[in-house]
């Protein structure tokens, strides 16, 4: 039987990533997760259906907890997704993105070598900790080029400074201890149970309530977008095939400015929700987001190459899906949107 600790998992990419890992009906998923804001319970509800499914409510910079934990479960692999995540929110205030993103690293690193430290030499040989970051630690590109694994940390927000730090912890447990570590690079996701402050859900649900649909500057900032699933399945394949010490990028060969995903979100939503005008007519054009990066693009051929993954969604089809997913489940989003946010400008205190 496999067994994995997931941190982060009541989240958007960590729920993604635990479906595809109990879909091995051999499999033991230990999610910690402090169930912040982000973090829907009726996700973990439905998670709870499988047999191998357990939680810990547990704040990950709480290193001697993180050990006790992870010693009780002796996992195959600790996939390290717990964070901060939102660009807008890092620059209202930062220091929970400090705290979290590194201090919490440094933690979940320092507990994982000391159940990695004392197991025999082969289970020290297999063990994993699949570190998982974001694209936006390399900053901006221009019109041309992408990232790779080899491309120089530029971080712009305080979210992809602190990114960037965790990267750089996660490197050096390597490094210094010989702790198999993996780091994974990942463009913009999309898909299902996205919390709805992130570009796309916030779209569809204002849009369904008829408010504005804010687009920073001119929109024509541009983002490589990857669907969820596609990047569980990439995060599964680093766990089993992935060489420790190793990067890998992870896009989604989809480019799109986010006016253009605005707009495309706008018409699947006239033909499966019409309205008396068209839903583009939302759209309002707001202040841009200071430090805003301009372009972010993948080159995802090291772990095409090596791994043999590539993204199995189109991203029209994934789009249409997703919005799909949002219009028929209404009792995931909406206490969300009552309680927790309500689609309002964050990032405004500079």
């Amino acid at each position: 039987m496999k067994s994995y600790v997931v941190t982060g998992g009541a989240g958007f990419i960590g729920s993604a990533l635990c479906y595809l890992l109990l879909s091995d009906t051999d499999a033991e998923v230990v999610v910690i997760d402090r169930m912040t804001y982000a973090a829907n319970p009726v996700t973990l509800d439905r998670l709870k259906a499988h047999k191998g499914f357990r939680h810990v409510q547990a704040d990950i910079c709480d290193t001697a907890k993180m050990a006790e934990i992870i010693r009780l479960v002796q996992p195959d692999v600790v996939f390290h997704l717990a964070a901060e995540t939102h660009v807008d929110r890092s620059i209202d205030g930062p220091a929970a993105f400090v705290t979290t993103n590194v201090v919490g690293t440094y933690s979940m690193l320092e507990a994982s070598r000391d159940y990695w430290s004392v197991l025999d030499a082969e289970a020290a040989d297999k063990f994993r900790f699949i570190h998982i970051s974001t694209d936006e630690v390399f900053g901006s590109l221009g019109p041309e080029g992408y990232f790779n694994e080899t491309t120089r940390y530029d971080p712009s927000s305080p979210y992809s400074a602190s990114k960037a730090g965790s990267d750089h912890l996660a490197r050096s447990w390597y490094r210094t201890y010989g702790m198999p570590v993996v780091i994974s690079n990942c463009s913009n996701n999309y898909g299902p149970r996205q919390f709805p402050e992130k570009l796309i859900p916030l779209m569809i649900l204002n849009a369904l309530e008829e408010k504005p649909l804010p687009v920073y500057g001119t929109g024509t900032n541009v983002r490589d977008w990857l669907h969820v699933e596609d990047h569980a399945r990439a995060l599964r394949l680093m766990a089993e095939r992935g060489v420790p010490g190793e990067v890998y990028c992870v896009g989604g060969g989809a480019e799109r400015t986010n006016l253009e995903i605005v707009h495309e979100i706008c018409r699947v939503l006239d033909a499966r929700r019409p309205r008396n005008t068209p839903y583009k007519d939302l759209v309002e054009f707001v202040t841009d987001r200071p430090g805003h990066d301009f372009r972010y693009a993948i080159d995802a051929s090291k772990i095409n190459g090596q791994l043999n993954w590539s993204p199995a969604h189109d991203f029209t089809a994934g789009l249409e899906e997703t919005i799909d997913w949002y219009l028929a489940n209404e009792n995931w989003w909406r206490p969300l949107r009552e309680k927790q946010y309500r689609g309002e400008r964050l990032g405004t205190r500079v």
